[in-house]
């Protein structure tokens, strides 16, 4: 059965069931850290993208010198920060405007090759029940349910590593979608009338990397492909970020603050993931921009753990994930507020 199809389960990407806690906040504080503005999206976008062309020009200046590797690893983590594009436009709160919201949100979905429709639905089940078990949350299977040995963990975080499991990558899904052939994630995230939206949208998939392959041949140069076609091969230090949401924590509890983390981290890191290493506040929250997490948190801060810097994480993240190779049910203990 597909499950959201199944009337038990309800999803919405922006909405909370009341089973979940949530941190006390007043209505109209609530109101207010809740509007949209098309001048904070246009400006992280203008941003962005002014870095990003910048950063590929001097790749293609600097190609067949040594110079081209950390130029392209640089572009390759700010190429990656689609990913925070991606995820702020679905859910509607990166501009006002929703027409730029779609625009944006599909463009982002390429980059990150997260295909728009099996991506709006797995995330809106991700949010309605995070790490879950049944209904299966798909996101967290790198983070929560993952069963890493400690190099299998580390090895996550070497650029170029995504190569040696491209069988297990999204491209592969997004091909197996374009040939209309169903996956978990389809058939137990994406509504029956959705379906074959998810298998256009892949075959347009499939066709800007013909495109982009065929530009390369006809260029005689590996650069359409290296800028347009893998960056996200080589963006594996934006993991160092995104792997702290959930990893290690504990599944099945309808606590946020027991199931996501989040950490603090300097200007330029937090501008490519664009404030949503304030995640426990995001996952309370989701219509909340993530231009204003950080005020949410001043207002909820005394019901939330304290947040963790990247090296408090990690020194909890790892011992987890060498207990967690020997024993599945283990998962980090967080002290929670009493209040």
């Amino acid at each position: 059965m597909n499950m959201i199809n199944n009337p038990k389960i309800q999803t919405g990407i922006n909405n909370i069931s009341n089973e979940w806690f949530r941190a006390n906040i007043d209505r109209k504080t609530l109101k207010n850290l809740s509007k949209r503005s098309d001048y904070e999206g246009w400006k992280h976008i203008i941003i962005f993208t002014t870095s990003l062309v910048g950063l590929g020009l001097l790749s293609v200046y600097t190609w067949q010198t040594w110079w081209f590797v950390p130029v392209y690893l640089a572009y390759c983590m700010l190429w990656g920060g689609a990913d925070a594009i991606w995820h702020e436009c679905g859910h509607g709160t990166a501009f006002k405007t929703r027409k730029l919201n779609n625009f944006f949100y599909k463009i982002a979905s390429f980059m990150n090759n997260f295909e728009p429709v099996r991506w709006k639905w797995s995330h809106s089940l991700h949010h309605s029940y995070t790490a879950s078990i049944d209904p299966h949350d798909y996101e967290v299977d790198g983070s929560i349910f993952a069963k890493h040995t400690f190099i299998s963990f580390i090895l996550n975080f070497v650029p170029g590593i995504g190569f040696l499991t491209i069988h297990k990558s999204l491209y592969v899904e997004i091909l197996k979608h374009a040939f209309g052939i169903e996956t978990n994630v389809m058939r137990d995230c994406i509504p029956d009338d959705k379906v074959k939206n998810c298998i256009i949208s892949s075959r347009i998939f499939v066709t800007l990397w013909i495109i982009i392959i065929i530009s390369s041949i006809y260029l005689i140069s590996p650069l359409p492909i290296l800028l347009f076609l893998i960056p996200k091969f080589f963006a594996t230090f934006n993991g160092i970020w995104g792997m702290t949401q959930h990893m290690g924590l504990q599944e099945n509890v309808k606590d946020h603050r027991l199931s996501t983390r989040s950490v603090r981290l300097n200007p330029i890191f937090s501008f490519i993931y664009w404030k949503m290493e304030y995640h426990i506040e995001h996952h309370m929250f989701p219509m909340i921009p993530s231009y204003n997490l950080p005020k949410l948190y001043e207002v909820i801060k005394s019901q939330l753990p304290e947040p963790q810097t990247l090296y408090q994480a990690y020194k909890d993240i790892i011992p987890a994930v060498i207990k967690k190779s020997k024993n599945p049910e283990y998962f980090i203990p967080v002290q929670v507020p009493n209040n």
